[in-house]
């Protein structure tokens, strides 16, 4: 691959306003749960690629290795609510956020392929503005150093999904693309109403 590219930041997203920090602020047992079953369906969703995709074998070792990354939040975050006497639900709740990205994939295999590695860096880097967010507003400090540290590790996620792609795209069409989707995501954003949810 060529010298890597500045494809996707924090300040290219729709900026979450004030009302999801309120809300996630007035219920944060829920909000962590909620962050919990995000960063295994994450794992989840980066093995799904793997079986999905398995000839395309440039993307396996990084998808397996952000998988890895995936599940180890998912047990910082799972240690978290066991000193907080939080127990996990049963079942995972849907996520309309996810849903309706979902629903705006094409359906030729290059091009669904394309749409969901672009899903993953755009969701990836909504957390890393949402916990840059919430961190800066949290008076509970073992969150708040929490999600500061969080937040700056999850940062290369926002990219690494946008660079595998250039081994079967021409950046100019996965930077067409991604302004697509930018600007999908936004109305997606500013759509839902704010609740103690990552997305």
């Amino acid at each position: 691959m060529a010298e890597q590219n500045n494809w996707l930041k924090v300040e290219d997203l729709r900026p979450t306003k004030d009302e999801w920090v309120d809300a996630v602020l007035a219920d944060l047992d829920a909000f962590l749960i909620d962050h919990a079953n995000c960063e295994r369906k994450a794992a989840g969703m980066m093995m799904g690629l793997v079986a999905k995709f398995s000839d395309r074998v440039e993307i396996i070792p990084e998808l397996v290795e952000t998988a890895i990354e995936e599940l180890e939040h998912f047990q910082s975050v799972f240690e978290l609510l066991q000193r907080r006497g939080i127990r996990l639900p049963p079942t995972i709740e849907k996520d309309p956020y996810m849903q309706q990205l979902h629903q705006r994939c094409r359906h030729g295999r290059d091009q669904r392929f394309m749409d969901l590695m672009i899903i993953c860096s755009l969701v990836e880097m909504r957390g890393v503005e949402r916990f840059k967010k919430l961190a800066e507003h949290l008076q509970d400090e073992e969150l708040k150093k929490y999600y500061e540290k969080l937040w700056r590790e999850e940062q290369n996620h926002g990219v690494i999904f946008l660079e595998l792609l250039r081994h079967y795209f021409d950046d100019e069409a996965i930077r067409k693309r991604l302004q697509w989707w930018i600007e999908e995501e936004a109305r997606i954003i500013d759509a839902l109403p704010p609740r103690p949810r990552v997305h």
